[in-house]
């Protein structure tokens, strides 16, 4: 039996953040499958047993249950003293990166490529107000790692694990070309790529059955 328990699904960004911490600290873990697109999470048994608040992902660990990819992340990172920040003031800024992240960059840009190529029936009016926010916020982040290799300090930290939750799925599914347009981006994401124990999300976490099929 595994250390560590994760339920979560291939085309969970906020899902991939964990998994690939996992990977990346050498955890012991496996991946527990849930079928979003089927309504896993929204079902009475998921929202009374595994996560209250119907998402994913959710991480146990020695008779916890941890959700929101910032907790398990945090988590994790104090557990195995990897990806921590360096100082007290680069702790404050790894969260502001985190939150900035949560509310910002994964924020508009899941919903943005959920709406985009995997929902049915998408208004395009709001799908192109969500591209709008999501461009505005990656140029953000482009500014900042044009000036440095990681987001805090001189070393990856649990910061730069969350903001890179969408930027390595197809770019027919997010639909921004982060190569073109994002330079900086794309530079730190193939840093990201080169840490040992690196995978691609669809290579980490399962599929769901009822995934929408390209």
């Amino acid at each position: 039996m595994s250390e560590y328990k994760l339920h979560c699904f291939a085309q969970s960004g906020n899902s991939y953040k964990a998994a690939l911490m996992l990977n990346l600290i050498g955890a012991d873990w496996e991946p527990v499958g849930v079928d979003f697109f089927a309504g896993e999470t929204r079902s009475p048994e998921f929202r009374g047993t595994i996560n209250e608040m119907g998402e994913a992902p959710v991480l146990e660990h020695k008779g916890k249950r941890l959700s929101q990819s910032g907790v398990i992340l945090t988590y994790l990172s104090r557990l195995s003293g990897k990806f921590k920040a360096q100082s007290e003031d680069d702790e404050l800024e790894v969260l502001r990166w985190i939150l900035f992240d949560n509310h910002k960059v994964t924020n508009f840009m899941a919903t943005h490529r959920f709406m985009h190529s995997l929902m049915k029936g998408a208004n395009p009016a709001v799908v192109e107000f969500l591209r709008g926010r999501a461009l505005s916020n990656l140029k953000i982040v482009d500014g900042h790692l044009a000036k440095q290799d990681w987001l805090v300090g001189k070393a990856p930290t649990i910061a730069d694990i969350s903001v890179a939750g969408y930027i390595y799925y197809p770019a027919e599914e997010h639909g921004f070309d982060i190569e073109k347009d994002f330079p900086a981006v794309h530079a730190w994401r193939e840093r990201i790529k080169a840490l040992p124990g690196w995978k691609h999300p669809y290579d980490l976490m399962p599929q769901p059955k009822t995934a929408p099929q390209k």
